[in-house]
């Protein structure tokens, strides 16, 4: 669901539409390295890749292997877009994760090998909150 948030204004030239803690989150996240799959105006969306890229991570589903055969594609499935993302939980291909706190920190961890701090998340997880629209007819 593509809504219009203030992160599209703010992409847009205008630097008052996020406020300074939204403004650390971006560049944590960009700093952090999400912008390796979340990236565009759609923050993802565009490109598959491994669940457990760095560090496994534990699940039954193979992903596209189960429509490809492939065995490259094993554990691949679709980087989603992160518009809306505070509004769409719970999280990861299978709604297995409650919190968008942890859905933050499990990809760290597995995708970047990184562990984050709680302040880190926490500033990740207020620029994520800005990128939540108002939706059509609402």
């Amino acid at each position: 669901l593509v809504t219009h948030s203030r992160f599209d204004d703010f992409i847009d030239g205008d630097s008052t539409k996020l406020t300074n803690p939204e403004k650390q989150g971006l560049y944590d996240f960009i700093t952090v390295g999400c912008t390796t799959c979340h990236f565009t105006r759609m923050l993802g969306g565009q490109m598959y890749n491994k669940l457990g890229l760095i560090h496994p991570y534990e699940t039954k589903d193979l992903g596209r292997y189960e429509v490809t055969k492939n065995e490259a594609e094993k554990y691949f499935f679709k980087v989603p877009s992160l518009l809306n993302i505070a509004e769409t939980g719970p999280y990861f291909h299978d709604g297995s994760i409650a919190s968008l706190d942890e859905s933050v920190r499990l990809m760290a961890w597995h995708q970047l090998g990184k562990k984050l701090e709680d302040p880190k998340v926490a500033s990740i997880v207020t620029f994520l909150k800005s990128l939540t629209g108002k939706l059509p007819g609402k």
